[in-house]
């Protein structure tokens, strides 16, 4: 729950870097108030099945927005991708796998040109005891 209120306190940040941890909890946590409010729409009634969406929820996901897509421009940073490779995501079916691959893939270690590695360590390999 800390990654996903970090995200929310970084409302709209677009510079810097994100590590996967931060990415992946926020979208859980989205996923999930998503689910619980759609539930709660339908049991209240202000859930439209021609919309596919109600009341609460739609205020909720207008609300995160903007804190989703700076998280998802820090990732790609961190990735040491341009920010605009979120437009990738247009191209149908192509575009979603490509930017799945892209927020899988680990972080840059150390600096890149978004900003400092957000694990705080320039290398995260074992030491090597062989002398």
């Amino acid at each position: 729950m800390k990654w996903y209120l970090d995200v929310l306190k970084k409302y709209a940040v677009f510079k810097g870097r994100a590590r996967r941890k931060e990415y992946w909890y926020f979208v859980l946590f989205h996923v999930i108030f998503t689910f619980v409010l759609v539930i709660i729409d339908i049991m209240i009634g202000t859930y439209s099945y021609d919309l596919r969406f109600g009341v609460l929820s739609g205020l909720y996901l207008l609300a995160v927005v903007l804190p989703g897509l700076g998280v998802s421009i820090r990732r790609l940073h961190d990735t040491n991708r341009s920010g605009w490779w979120i437009l990738i995501g247009f191209i149908p079916i192509i575009g979603a796998i490509v930017l799945l691959l892209f927020v899988l893939q680990s972080g840059t270690s150390g600096d890149n040109r978004y900003g400092p590695d957000p694990k705080g360590a320039a290398v995260d390999t074992p030491s090597d005891s062989a002398g």
